[in-house]
């Protein structure tokens, strides 16, 4: 079960499976039918198992999905991550970063729309986004440089920790720091 171990895995929905016994050993076993998508799918592995990190919908998808995560990375552990030309003002000031938060401590709020007015050109690369959904993991930019972020997302358990979403977050912290990318929380 090789792919477990990778640092990212990619997945395109109803074509990628990734499961250790089939559904005909299932069924010979438990009785139970199951299809291998249901089993080993893509959606399965980025929404229940958490081994998935990205799911594409077609093979091209998939490919822009990696291009886009590799120019976040440096070519090695060795290096600093890349930068960019950067075409926001870093010093730019976002009033309506003043509203997203209610005033009531009970309401939640959508974290992906503070992380879209702080990152260079709203461009929030998530990580994970169907696993563990109540802690957001992802790439983005700040003044052109390479950074992941970690946010405890409102809207789901409150943003509150649980196991998967631990996980979910040390794993990301282990990366980035494995690869000098600095983290935004």
């Amino acid at each position: 079960y090789s792919p477990a171990i990778m640092d990212f895995v990619f997945m395109v929905k109803n074509v990628g499976i990734m499961h250790i016994t089939g559904p005909d050993v299932i069924k010979a076993v438990t009785g139970e039918v199951v299809t291998s998508e249901k089993l080993g799918g893509a959606m399965t592995h980025n929404r229940k198992s958490g081994v998935a990190h990205f799911a594409a919908e077609n093979e091209e998808e998939v490919y822009q999905m990696v291009r886009k995560m590799m120019g976040y990375l440096p070519s090695n552990n060795m290096e600093t991550p890349p930068s960019i030309e950067c075409k926001d003002d870093p010093n730019r000031m976002e009033e309506t970063l003043l509203n997203i938060v209610p005033t009531d401590p009970n309401k939640p709020y959508e974290m992906r729309d503070v992380i879209k007015y702080i990152v260079d050109e709203g461009d929030f690369f998530e990580s994970h986004p169907f696993f563990a959904t109540n802690m957001l993991t992802g790439f983005a930019r700040l003044n052109g440089q390479s950074i992941g972020i970690i946010a405890n997302q409102p809207k789901v358990l409150a943003g509150c920790l649980d196991i998967d979403a631990s996980d979910k977050a040390a794993r990301f912290i282990r990366f980035c720091d494995a690869f000098n990318i600095p983290i935004l929380t």
